[in-house]
């Protein structure tokens, strides 16, 4: 797949989109989190279009028309970024994180501590850890990484994250 041609960002179409979007989720969760259980895959999944779908901005990558990724922001902070296992390490998921800080560029994230893959990658893009939770929104025990865009200043210490 080549997504330097014919990958286009777009505004998700509404609720009807949103089984595509859930599929993608779940490939790109089981490529990336094999931390979960299949069980906690399955509640997460479950409270896809009844609590975390409705509650951000959605944007859609496709290829060829086809949705291979989205993100979800609401306000400065990118609650999701998922890409479809077939298609990751093609540069669509760094035109989603992209897109999000050319219009936020204070952006805000948090990425599981257990996800090495998705820390690194962030981490890439100047992102910095600002503090950690123990447990995941919902109270689960998976670690959270609270990240945010970097100011190096002289001392190489990170500034403006308070």
């Amino acid at each position: 797949m080549s997504t330097s041609e014919g990958l286009v960002l777009r505004p998700c179409e509404g609720e009807t989109e949103w089984p595509a979007l859930v599929r993608i989720w779940r490939s790109a969760v089981e490529a990336t989190h094999d931390f979960l259980t299949p069980e906690d895959v399955d509640f997460y999944e479950s409270r896809m279009l009844s609590d975390y779908l409705p509650a951000v901005e959605l944007t859609v990558a496709e290829v060829e028309e086809t949705p291979v990724a989205f993100s979800g922001l609401a306000g400065n902070s990118l609650e999701m970024l998922f890409v479809d296992s077939t298609c990751r390490g093609h540069g669509v998921g760094s035109a989603l994180l992209s897109r999000a800080i050319e219009h936020h560029p204070d952006l805000r994230l948090d990425v599981n501590e257990q996800n090495p893959q998705a820390v690194g990658f962030y981490q890439h893009y100047g992102f910095v850890v600002v503090s950690r939770s123990a447990t995941d929104g919902d109270g689960r025990p998976f670690p959270i990484l609270h990240m945010g865009q970097s100011a190096v200043g002289a001392a190489g210490t990170p500034i403006g994250l308070s």
